[in-house]
């Protein structure tokens, strides 16, 4: 348990975690894969945050009643279909 919580991989006692540690935090190639990762997870986060928001607003939308469901497809950028599954919901 010790190695998982050391941040420098000279104080790590198992060299092979070490050496993947090394990589990652001082290869140019294995920063740069970290950097890779890091952002598309960053990004995976940021869609799936819109994906909710435009979810929540629809359901605003229907529960106000004034808008016909392809208007609220339109304007938060949905499928018609998810906007029937959530106005069945709502």
């Amino acid at each position: 348990m010790h190695d998982f919580f050391c941040t420098d991989p000279d104080d790590m006692h198992y060299e092979a975690l070490a050496e993947k540690v090394r990589y990652f935090k001082e290869d140019e190639k294995g920063i740069a894969a970290m950097c890779k990762v890091m952002e598309k997870m960053r990004s995976e986060a940021a869609n799936e945050a819109s994906e909710k928001t435009k979810i929540q607003l629809a359901i605003n939308l229907i529960q106000l009643g004034k808008l016909s469901l392809e208007e609220i497809a339109n304007a938060v950028e949905l499928s018609i279909d998810k906007v029937r599954e959530l106005s069945v919901l709502a």
